[in-house]
């Protein structure tokens, strides 16, 4: 065995492991950027921890063999330039970098999206910035739940504090009323 398929197999092995644990996927074809550009949203995808690789096509397409993504669906975007952007916490992190850096007109131009992969279910390029990226983050649903559980607490305090506040206005009511005459 040579160098070169060793090295190939190694590739391939990272990609199945990347799929693997990835949560989302998003594949992007990236050949209108420049290397500044390029190098901008690597930076981007480094900070939201997201794991971008420019791949070749025929060692994805080895990576997936036998997987739930060896479909027409997902293997029909494997031309031309490909990187993948994986995410491994929250699925729609790489979808937010990716919808907020395509914002500019001319990198709208330069990156498109072909597809997007959420747990084996492969959603079209354009439904990636439409439903990926606006779904709310880890995070955000941590704020949801814990606004959810404070809400019946938040009320019964509510509920408390209001007899003896309406008995305070009250006597000042009558106070203001005696002061008057």
């Amino acid at each position: 065995m040579n160098s070169t398929h060793a090295g190939k197999q190694e590739q391939i092995d990272l990609i199945k492991g990347n799929f693997a644990r990835a949560t989302a996927a998003v594949l992007v074809d990236f050949r209108g950027l420049n290397v500044a550009r390029t190098t901008q949203l690597r930076n981007l995808f480094r900070k939201a921890g997201v794991d971008y690789r420019v791949v070749k096509n025929t060692l994805v397409r080895k990576a997936i063999a036998g997987t739930p993504l060896d479909s027409d669906k997902f293997t029909k975007n494997l031309v031309g330039q490909t990187g993948i952007a994986w995410s491994y916490e929250d699925p729609s992190t790489a979808a937010k970098v990716l919808r907020d850096f395509r914002k500019d007109e001319i990198v709208a131009k330069g990156l498109a999206i072909k597809c997007g992969v959420i747990e084996s279910q492969v959603l079209e390029g354009s439904r990636v910035e439409t439903e990926l990226a606006t779904m709310p983050g880890k995070n955000e649903i941590r704020a949801m739940l814990l606004a959810q559980l404070l809400a019946p607490a938040q009320s019964l305090v509510r509920q408390l504090n209001a007899a003896p506040q309406n008995l305070s206005y009250v006597l000042d009511a009558r106070k203001r009323q005696l002061e008057s005459k």
